[in-house]
């Protein structure tokens, strides 16, 4: 799974992999792009930016989609056997998009242009 995360992250321009207080995190300068940590139930789960009307469609959509209890801004989504990774690289590059300097977004490729 970290794997399949690295590679979605890679295209993203000075997105750094770090270790979190708990899991790891990708970040573009000092914010953060998303960060994956397994829970007690065992799930793993990953939180990344999102506009604040995405966060509302995302939460309304439940399973496998969450709003973290912080934050207007924050995705959730469980990471399992089900979990469309097309998708969330397209939600990782939004994040990225939304947190890094536009010099480093015009660099970016993204499907919707």
């Amino acid at each position: 799974m970290i794997d399949r995360l690295r590679e979605l992250v890679a295209e993203l321009p000075e997105c750094h992999e770090e270790e979190a207080w708990v899991g790891l995190r990708w970040r573009v300068g000092s914010a953060t792009v998303a960060h994956v940590f397994g829970g007690e139930d065992g799930l793993f789960r990953i939180i990344f930016k999102g506009e604040p009307s995405e966060v509302m469609a995302f939460q309304h959509l439940g399973s496998p989609y969450f709003k973290a209890s912080w934050g207007q801004d924050v995705i959730g989504m469980i990471l399992d056997d089900d979990t469309d990774w097309d998708e969330l690289g397209e939600l990782l590059t939004d994040s990225y998009c939304l947190l890094a300097p536009a010099y480093l977004v015009e660099k970016v490729a993204r499907p919707n242009g």
